[in-house]
Order: C-alpha cells, then sequence, then structure tokens
C-alpha cells in the first residue's frame, strides 16, 4: 500500500493511452454519423491513434498482474472483517477488462477497415450500408466500456463508494481530453509541413468549438455530482471529495478544475478570436491534456489514507513511468503515420 501513490501514476498512463485509441475511432464515426463535411480531413489522423491499443493491453496486463499495487481494496478482500461485494470479484474483474478490451479493439479495428472500404469511389451499397451500421455500434460500446472502465479503475476504489454520473463524468472528460491532444497533434504536423494531405485551417476552428462543448459538458457533470452529494449531505460519498479538496490533494483537485474549465471556458467562449487562433487554441489544448491527467491521477490516489500517497512526479519512479509510456506511444502513433503515408518520411 505504501507505493500506492506511485502505482497510481502508472494507472493514470494507462487510462490515458486507452482512452486516446477508444477516443481516435469514436471521433471519427460520429463524423460519419452526423455527415461532418470536414471529416475527410481528420478521419484517418484519428483512427491512427488505434495503434496504442497493444500498448494499452500490455499496460492492463501489468496493472492487473500486480493488482495489490493496482487497486486498494484487494489485500483486504479476504479479510473477514470487510465484506465486498461481486462486483469486487477479482477473477470477474481481470475476465470482464481484458474480454471487454479484446471485443472494443475487435470492433474498432472492423470500424477502420469497412472506413478504408467505404472511402473508395466504387465501394458497393453493401459496403457503405455495413460501414454505417458499424459505426452505430461505436459510440454505444465507447460508452459502455468506458463505463466499466470508470467504475472498475476510480469510483469502486473505494467500495461501497456510488455515483450514477461516474460513468459519463469519466468517459466525457476523457473525450475532451481527446479533442485538446488531437488538435495538438494536427497542429505538430500542420506546423511541420510533414503532412502528405494539409488539414485546412478552419479544422482548428471546429476542434475549439468542439473543446468549448465538452468543456461546458465535463463542468456539467462535475457539478452535479458533486451537487447531489452536498446537498443530500450524504457523509459516505461527500467525504471523498472533502478529502481532495480541503486536504493534501487539494492543490492538484483546485488546478484541474482551473485548467479543464476556467482556462478553456474563459478563453473560448468570451473572446471568440481565440477560436481562430491555432497557437492560442494549442496552448488551451495543452492546459486541458494536463488538467486530464491531474484530474485522474487525483481521483485514483485520492482513494487512499494521505500517508499512501504523494504529490505526482516527486519520485524517480513516477518520472520514468511516465516518460516511457508516453514516449513509446508517440514513436507507436508516429510509426502508423508514416506506414500509412499520412506523414512524410
Amino acid at each position: 500500500m505504501e507505493g500506492f501513490g506511485s502505482w497510481s501514476i502508472l494507472t493514470t498512463n494507462f487510462l490515458f493511452v486507452l482512452y486516446m485509441a477508444l477516443a481516435g475511432v469514436t471521433f471519427a464515426s460520429i463524423l460519419h454519423l452526423v455527415n461532418g463535411k470536414w471529416r475527410t480531413q481528420v478521419r484517418y489522423f484519428a483512427v491512427s491513434l488505434y495503434s496504442l491499443f497493444p500498448l494499452a493491453l500490455l499496460l492492463l496486463i501489468i496493472l492487473l498482474v500486480f493488482g495489490d499495487n493496482t487497486f486498494q481494496w484487494l489485500p483486504h478482500s479476504h479479510d473477514s472483517e470487510h465484506h465486498l461485494n461481486g462486483w469486487h470479484n477479482y477473477t470477474f474483474l481481470v475476465a470482464r477488462q481484458i474480454i471487454g478490451l479484446l471485443i472494443v479493439a475487435g470492433l474498432f479495428a472492423l470500424f477502420i477497415k469497412y472506413q478504408h472500404l467505404a472511402a473508395d469511389d466504387n465501394a458497393s451499397y453493401a459496403i457503405r450500408r455495413k460501414f454505417r451500421n458499424i459505426a452505430l455500434l461505436i459510440p454505444f460500446f465507447y460508452v459502455c466500456y468506458g463505463t466499466m472502465v470508470a467504475w472498475d479503475f476510480e469510483m469502486t476504489m473505494i467500495p461501497g463508494w456510488h455515483s450514477a454520473s461516474y460513468g459519463v463524468y469519466q468517459f466525457v472528460s476523457m473525450f475532451h481530453c481527446f479533442l485538446a491532444l488531437f488538435a495538438i497533434m494536427l497542429y505538430a504536423l500542420y506546423s511541420s509541413g510533414k503532412m502528405t494531405n494539409p488539414v485546412k485551417p478552419f479544422v482548428f476552428n471546429y476542434l475549439a468549438q468542439m473543446m468549448l462543448g465538452f468543456t461546458i459538458l465535463w463542468t456539467y457533470f462535475y457539478f452535479t455530482q458533486y451537487l447531489i452529494m452536498w446537498y443530500g449531505r450524504l457523509p459516505e460519498e461527500i467525504g471523498r471529495f472533502h478529502a481532495m479538496m480541503q486536504h493534501e490533494l487539494a492543490p492538484l483537485w483546485w488546478t484541474f478544475l482551473v485548467l479543464k474549465f476556467i482556462v478553456p471556458f474563459v478563453s473560448f467562449a468570451t473572446w471568440t478570436p481565440n477560436r481562430h487562433n491555432p497557437k492560442v487554441i494549442v496552448t488551451i489544448a495543452t492546459c486541458i491534456v494536463v488538467g486530464t491527467w491531474i484530474e485522474r491521477y487525483t481521483w485514483l490516489s485520492g482513494s487512499v489514507d494521505p500517508q499512501h500517497y504523494h504529490l505526482p512526479m516527486t519520485s524517480i519512479f513516477d518520472i520514468v513511468v511516465t516518460v516511457v509510456v508516453f514516449a513509446t506511444a508517440f514513436g507507436i502513433v508516429k510509426w502508423t503515420l508514416n506506414r500509412y503515408g499520412l506523414i512524410k518520411a
């Protein structure tokens, strides 16, 4: 348990890698379903993040093998004085996480395959119809699988703690982060001149508008979840909020609130030109990405007594693990972009 704070760094990085793989394909499917005309500009870049699934699977296996470090409740699960419900059965948890990831990865791979086939001008009606049907399933599986991940890796870290909106709170937050990271990715490639088919500048404006929309949506779920527990004066539920908002993790809590709500809302909602300036958009997007990482770590490490966690990036383990995971992710995505001719070698 003493290493739970550092191990939470690895869990946080796993959630980041997993959701970037999930959200990239989900984003492409949504643009297709709403017939977004700009989807042809970005869809192949978005689905390139699917290549992170193998890394996510590797990190998941590591987390599950070292379950006593990953889940703070597991070492006490066999104690007679700690009665846990069926959802905390570890065999069931391992099975649903592995099977769930493989099912989602398979479905998302099928979407990418048919996206390529349907893009051909000579594609048959049957192929286009099948592609649409697969696209319809993607958001559904993103929501269902994302809810399971949110419950297993964050909400139920404190057995008995429950929030009816926690699943949507987390996967909306991570999609918010994806939009920001995707804007940074596109701008880096665009400004470097490495895109074989450069995106049009209006794409950054569209992403900024979506970031503003998801900023408001995330804030709604954030506040709704807290308000119900605060107004109802539910000591079991509100205690977790107070532990993070008023004690050692308070600086992290208020930092991610500023970075994910105050900064993007004030910047995008009050000054329209900011939504048309790629440099400003990338700056705000960076705040959202950093804020989301801090948010995930805060919820994870805040599930235990303060003596068992620490501020992130204050140990060699934290830094090395984070650098290795994100350097590997960067290398995988760059290799994928090169392989499919999306960027110049």
